[in-house]
């Protein structure tokens, strides 16, 4: 193929293909794949194997770091292919390619920066590499020696370094190559890197990258060579004078904002009826500023509604929302505690029928509103499943307490279940619901399932909405027994208590291993909420965003509740901010 002479790169982005279910992410993978076999043609059979990779990683014994660079039309430019071993916290880069007919200069340098982020938001304590040496006297072909240099001089800039006094170099017997450096990274920490680190480390590599069986000698050999501790690392040669570069930040995608539409035109004017139409206004005040993307909702029809919602109720809400008074909306009055079998014949009175309190109204607009923010959650589940990694619904009416036959707590569709039901098609789902009251809805539509892990995190129901469910033995039914899990928390909760209880919640998303993270967003857990009861304050909103980011899994946040104007302003710039830091 031609070189593209003089061909800029307009617009540089990053994705991470993470389980080839989408046909982006096998697009993509395709395009990965021809660019390693051009980059290393006389290994292009490995090209083959990288899908396999992916889909066996678990039994392989570590998680796979496919990160993508792409120009603005989504093509692929280059990649880097690296594994990490989450239970040694220490990753191994097994490749990292630009495709060798597109002028790109410095894309190897951004993608590797990316790389190193990803891995330090995973927990990766340093990063290890094979890199063909410099000596000249082990090089089977001089041309390649400038070459190997080049190599260990790009690398040397990030602080990494071949180790050495080992016997990593050492060739088997029967095998004809150049002894490589084992270089180590370590990601930008000061700490030295350990004996039983380097051990550990080595042994996963040559075990679970290239096959060895853990019994052979030459694996006993090589692992018992590393006998300093610290482990040496050889002088710099090439860039003692330069300063190691910085991440560059922003690089990789922004957040990506889908807002309701026509949110507004449902608006209970009653005293005291906090759930209003300023509220998106305030949100979008805090995002002021942000690295942000706003993006446009697409519209969809009923059926991903009536996937996780019982059919009669959803043709219930559409029949009697469309027959209302503007002058008159109906508030539930009537419920049947008795003979639910038996429904009354008049829509006002049957909402009893379908609603769980007595201060949810249906007005004419309560359906066509809460259809747009499934419309919004729907369209940001998308986003992700065409490879966007970080994506911000903000819904209005919110979903978190609607169930599968029946609505209440302001919510008529649950948005982030039926996104999360949209994304289970293509992996497994954690839904993290943040808002201070029990997400009772999410709970039930998802009890039975072990596809979909529901956490919330809320005011003890006991003393709080919706009172009836939301305790710490309700774990789960059938095969959904154990991805259900609660934390009911006393009033007062504040910064510190509310991160410690959040670590714990995320060690189980960490251990669920999802494909796709769901976050139920309520700003209500802030002090002076008018609903709520904790006192989270706008650094600990940032301190929250920082720690769900951490997680490095492809995010859809969907806005909950939040009915203070000061904090759903402030809340969403902390929170974002935070989220974003920890992303980008």
């Amino acid at each position: 193929m031609k070189r593209a002479e003089g061909r800029k790169v307009p617009v540089l982005r990053f994705g991470r293909i993470f389980d080839c279910v989408t046909d982006a992410e096998r697009r993509k993978l395709a395009e990965v794949q021809t660019i390693f076999r051009k980059a290393f043609p006389d290994s292009t059979g490995y090209a083959d194997k990288i899908p396999d990779l992916i889909a066996r990683r678990a039994a392989l014994g570590f998680d796979i770091a496919l990160l993508t660079a792409e120009d603005e039309r989504d093509r692929v430019l280059g990649f880097a292919l690296a594994f990490h071993f989450p239970s040694i916290q220490y990753a191994y880069l097994d490749y990292i390619a630009t495709d060798p007919d597109v002028r790109t200069r410095g894309l190897g340098g951004a993608l590797y920066e990316a790389l190193r982020e990803h891995l330090g938001r995973k927990g990766a304590r340093g990063l290890f590499m094979d890199v063909p040496p410099d000596d000249p006297a082990k090089v089977s072909d001089p041309a390649r020696v400038p070459l190997n240099k080049n190599r260990l001089r790009f690398y040397e800039r990030y602080g990494a370094l071949p180790i050495v006094g080992t016997q990593y170099d050492l060739v088997p017997e029967g095998e004809r190559y150049d002894p490589p450096h084992l270089v180590f990274d370590p990601l930008g920490r000061s700490a030295p890197l350990a004996r039983a680190d380097a051990r550990k480390t080595v042994r996963a590599i040559l075990t679970r990258k290239y096959g060895w069986d853990p019994e052979h000698p030459y694996v006993a050999r090589v692992v018992e060579s590393f006998r300093d501790d610290p482990i040496r690392l050889r002088p710099p040669r090439y860039v003692t004078a330069e300063r190691s570069p910085e991440p560059e930040h922003g690089r990789l995608r922004p957040l990506k904002v889908l807002v309701a539409e026509k949110h507004e035109i449902h608006h209970v004017r009653e005293v005291g009826y906090v759930e209003r139409p300023v509220r998106v206004e305030a949100v979008l005040r805090g995002l002021e500023g942000l690295p942000v993307e706003r993006r446009p909702v697409r519209h969809y029809g009923e059926e991903a509604i009536r996937a996780v919602h019982d059919p009669d109720f959803v043709s219930y809400l559409g029949a009697a929302c469309s027959k209302l008074d503007p002058a008159e909306p109906i508030y539930p009055y009537v419920f049947p505690l008795r003979r639910p079998e038996r429904k009354p014949r008049d829509l006002p009175t049957r909402a009893g029928y379908y609603c769980i309190d007595t201060f949810t109204p249906l007005t004419p607009n309560a359906y066509p509103a809460a259809r747009a923010a499934v419309d919004c959650a729907l369209s940001g589940a998308d986003l992700l499943l065409r490879g966007e990694q970080l994506v911000y619904a903000l819904c209005r009416p919110p979903g978190h307490h609607a169930e599968r036959r029946v609505y209440g707590g302001f919510c008529y569709f649950n948005n982030a279940a039926i996104a999360a039901e949209r994304l289970a098609s293509r992996g497994k789902v954690a839904l993290l619901d943040i808002d201070f009251h029990h997400g009772n809805g999410s709970q039930d539509i998802f009890y039975k399932r072990a596809d979909v892990l529901v956490i919330s995190i809320h005011g003890h129901p006991s003393d709080a909405y919706p009172y009836f469910s939301g305790f710490a033995d309700e774990r789960g039914e059938g095969e959904g027994v154990g991805f259900n899990i609660n934390y009911p928390l006393p009033d007062g909760v504040d910064d510190d208590r509310y991160l410690d209880v959040l670590g714990r919640a995320l060690v189980a998303v960490r251990a669920f291993r999802p494909t796709w993270l769901v976050v139920s967003l309520g700003f209500d857990i802030m002090r002076g909420d008018p609903t709520g009861a904790f006192t989270v304050t706008p650094p600990g909103m940032r301190r929250i965003g920082e720690a769900i980011g951490r997680l490095g899994e492809p995010t859809l946040v969907v806005q909950e509740g939040g009915y203070s104007r000061r904090n759903l302003t402030a809340g969403a710039r902390t929170f974002f901010t935070g989220l974003a830091r920890a992303w980008f």
